[in-house]
């Protein structure tokens, strides 16, 4: 294999460290030895994880200045506003100005300051509502997006875009991915804002608690999901930071030839939202009835992510399910009964 994009003498900058695709991001890193292992310390290589109370992303004199003081020299841009339909719905402006102001901070001064790599993660929704499945890169800006988050997926679209534009013109070495659904340990279980999963996983805990007889779900169940538990995302960002190089021979091009700065990552298998809930029932214990409110948005039809470039590469999801999601449901219940539960 080639000699690695990153050392464990390089000063790497998780932004988002505290959310759930960030803390699986550092996880990663620091099973691979960066940042925390004695010998990355010895070297002069750092994990730098500033809190919120530390460094806030929307405040763009305090970004500037934190990158001027600590001179990271690989960045992983995890941090977002996040949340699921209803979320985007009723904060369109947020999630549109937030996440503009967070990429736009970030990745310019990591230009400016010298950062040598950095990896943003952007969403599968960046692609539109009908897009062919399984959607492959080249799907982007081809359609008509997803009413229901068209505000994050503009923001998200707008990151990898300036990635683009700085490695063409400045050759600033920027790559992104695009996951898929994401679930696991240190979701955000809000009964409102959350993502479907965890909001399945709340609601049929609580139902299971209650002795409920039934549950009701938006929608019509019908919709297809593809869902990537977030260690296996974390692994993913490693790798591509560890070996992929957009300019190298035999790296991954478009249709056109043309070298591609962003890629997918997924399983490559979805299921009906029908299937996730039934799924999420067992995993919880609930054994009563399930009742669709078709009167509810489904979302797209379908969503699942064509992910045989990143495949050529080298990578593969590992995580069943079954297997993730009897994982999360126990760290939602030890979270909850340690009152460490992210609800937010």
């Amino acid at each position: 294999m080639s000699e690695k994009l990153i050392t464990p003498e390089d000063r790497i900058w998780v932004a988002g460290h505290r959310g759930m695709a960030g803390s699986a991001i550092c996880r990663a890193l620091q099973r691979a030895g960066y940042g925390d292992a004695a010998a990355a310390r010895a070297a002069g290589g750092a994990l730098l994880t500033p809190g919120r109370e530390e460094l806030d992303l929307l405040d763009a004199t305090a970004v500037e200045g934190w990158f001027a003081t600590h001179r990271p020299t690989v960045v992983v841009l995890a941090a977002a506003k996040v949340g699921g339909i209803h979320a985007n719905a009723t904060y369109p402006a947020d999630f549109l100005l937030d996440n503009l102001k967070i990429e736009t901070q970030v990745i310019e001064n990591a230009w400016r300051h010298g950062t040598r790599r950095l990896l943003f993660l952007g969403s599968s929704c960046i692609y539109p509502k009908f897009a062919a499945q399984p959607i492959r890169e080249e799907a982007l800006l081809t359609g008509a997006l997803e009413p229901s988050n068209e505000w994050y997926a503009i923001a998200k679209i707008a990151g990898i875009k300036l990635c683009e534009a700085l490695r063409r013109q400045h050759g600033f070495d920027a790559i992104s991915l695009m996951p898929t659904n994401l679930y696991g340990p240190g979701d955000n279980y809000h009964p409102v804002n959350s993502h479907v999963l965890p909001a399945l996983i709340r609601r049929f805990h609580e139902a299971t608690e209650r002795g409920d007889e039934c549950v009701s779900c938006w929608g019509t169940g019908m919709p297809l999901r593809e869902f990537l538990h977030v260690d296996d995302l974390g692994e993913a960002c490693l790798y591509a930071l560890e070996h992929w190089n957009p300019d190298a021979s035999g790296a991954p091009c478009g249709d056109g030839g043309e070298p591609l700065n962003f890629l997918n990552v997924g399983t490559g298998v979805d299921l009906t939202i029908r299937e996730l809930a039934e799924a999420v029932a067992a995993a919880t214990g609930f054994a009563g009835r399930i009742d669709w409110d078709s009167s509810k948005p489904d979302g797209t039809p379908k969503k699942q992510l064509d992910v045989s470039r990143l495949a050529a590469l080298g990578w593969r999801a590992r995580i069943p399910l079954a297997e993730g999601l009897a994982a999360t449901v126990a760290d939602f219940r030890a979270r909850l009964a340690s009152g460490e539960l992210r609800a937010v």
